[in-house]
């Protein structure tokens, strides 16, 4: 099954607590065996635990791809010591003050959008280690791009509020069809709801049947 609805310490917001890229994923230390297991299954890759600053928030705080990570500079030498053991891909730090950078960015294998006047060494950053051409851009008149949309190798799902033009620039960029929905029963912020790969997504627990639907459609997912 490409999807499946979960929950995480009681909360629908899956995508604050977890990463996943094609080829691997990062989960909480204390995420329950069973709930882990489904995600890593829906997901279709191994999954390891980490933390980052001490902190659950791995959604929020990491960007990549399966040519790297970057991390804020928050974490801890130890956390960083556990991911690249783990995951075993270059592993970058981002040292600028903003360290929300799964909130900032959205990447796939091929690409990247950030916020309009992001810091250019970010840009340079995510362009060098994840081997992407980078761009700007706002979804729904917002500069945090990366919580206003998910993106894989097959599509991108966006804010419902995304403009024409910005769904046009999505496309564009990315080369691949564009959609919106919610998620959760109606939050606009998708990328906080749910985490995805090419293989498959796992949405909060809330998430409606029709809202399932569309994002396995945008995401190129129905019939895997």
């Amino acid at each position: 099954m490409s999807i499946t609805r979960l929950s995480l310490y009681g909360n629908p917001n899956v995508g604050a607590f977890t990463f996943a890229t094609d080829s691997f994923g990062l989960v909480p230390f204390d995420m329950p065996e069973g709930v882990t297991r489904e995600f890593s299954s829906t997901l279709d890759i191994p999954v390891y635990r980490a933390s980052i600053g001490g902190s659950v928030l791995l959604g929020i705080f990491t960007i990549g791809n399966s040519k790297g990570v970057i991390l804020p500079y928050t974490v801890t030498d130890e956390e960083l010591e556990i991911i690249e053991d783990s995951l075993r891909v270059p592993v970058a730090i981002y040292e600028g003050k903003k360290n929300a950078l799964g909130n900032m960015v959205l990447v796939n294998e091929r690409t990247a959008l950030v916020g309009v006047g992001t810091d250019a060494a970010l840009k340079e950053l995510v362009a060098r280690h994840l081997g992407v051409v980078v761009h700007e851009g706002t979804i729904a008149g917002i500069n945090m791009v990366g919580v206003c949309a998910v993106v894989n190798n097959k599509g991108v799902v966006a804010h419902p509020l995304a403009s024409e033009g910005e769904i046009a620039h999505l496309g564009k960029i990315f080369n691949m069809p564009v959609d919106v929905s919610t998620i959760n029963c109606g939050f606009p912020y998708i990328r906080v709801g749910m985490t995805a790969n090419s293989k498959g997504v796992v949405v909060g627990e809330q998430t409606t049947g029709p809202e399932m639907a569309r994002i396995e459609s945008s995401l190129g997912l129905q019939g895997d």
